[in-house]
């Protein structure tokens, strides 16, 4: 995918939410949660882990750091999502070098685990039950991540694609409206000037061949302005077609 592509994606969605998907209730949300059911297949539990870390929008959700500097930071801060977040999403764009993404999601569970434990330890002393349910069914996650990664990065290659493909037929899309709101003003100015142009001929003493070749000079840029009009019709009737297919 271009840097071009890529910046037209941001772009389009940078309002967009960047939670997981287990946070969403747009219905277009619930469209792409179904999707990831379907590839999770009966694998429910598949299905609820990856919920938690897959994004919908994942080029505006997850960290433009490098991997090595996100760990880094983990392991002076303690959270170690955004690694899990961006070692996920790398694997699955990189799957020759899945065996590399692999060793570091099993190499940093144990460390996350043992964070996560303190905080629910913490949790538990405070009293504070939602939280430190909370706590506890991120440790079961971050287990099933290590226990399951093979399967997780497989279901997560075939999810990214299929959201950097939409998003990227998306951007072009949006181009190509963006064109066309070009297109639209070049011709209404075009026809401005050529209502001027025979307002002023009117005005102007000429003689019958300047008239004559200013007029078909005229008739010739309305014709390409009416191929030009019934083109964008055209292309505007096709996409209706496809949004409603």
């Amino acid at each position: 995918m271009s840097n071009k592509i890529i910046e037209s994606i941001k772009k389009w969605f940078k309002k967009e939410t960047l939670q997981p998907l287990e946070k969403g209730k747009k219905p277009e949300k619930d469209a792409v949660k179904n999707r990831l059911r379907e590839l999770c297949g009966d694998d429910t539990r598949l299905y609820e882990v990856l919920s938690s870390f897959l994004y919908e929008k994942p080029l505006m959700a997850i960290s433009k750091k490098d991997l090595d500097t996100l760990i880094e930071d983990a392991k002076k801060s303690g959270n170690f999502k955004m690694v899990a977040d961006k070692a996920i999403f790398e694997a699955s764009q990189n799957l020759g070098e899945k065996e590399r993404y692999i060793k570091i999601i099993r190499d940093l569970a144990p460390t996350t685990i043992e964070v996560l434990e303190k905080e629910k330890e913490k949790a538990k002393k405070e009293v504070l039950a939602d939280h430190t349910a909370i706590l506890s069914r991120r440790i079961e996650n971050q287990k099933f991540i290590s226990e399951r990664v093979e399967d997780v990065l497989n279901i997560a290659s075939k999810y990214y694609k299929e959201k950097l493909d939409k998003m990227e037929e998306d951007a072009r899309k949006e181009a190509v409206k963006r064109e066309a709101r070009e297109a639209e003003g070049r011709d209404w100015r075009l026809e401005r000037e050529m209502d001027e142009r025979r307002e002023a001929r009117k005005k102007t003493k000429m003689s019958s061949a300047e008239r004559r070749e200013a007029e078909e000079q005229d008739d010739r840029e309305k014709s390409a302005l009416e191929k030009r009009k019934k083109a964008r019709e055209e292309e505007k009737r096709k996409s209706e077609l496809e949004k409603n297919e």
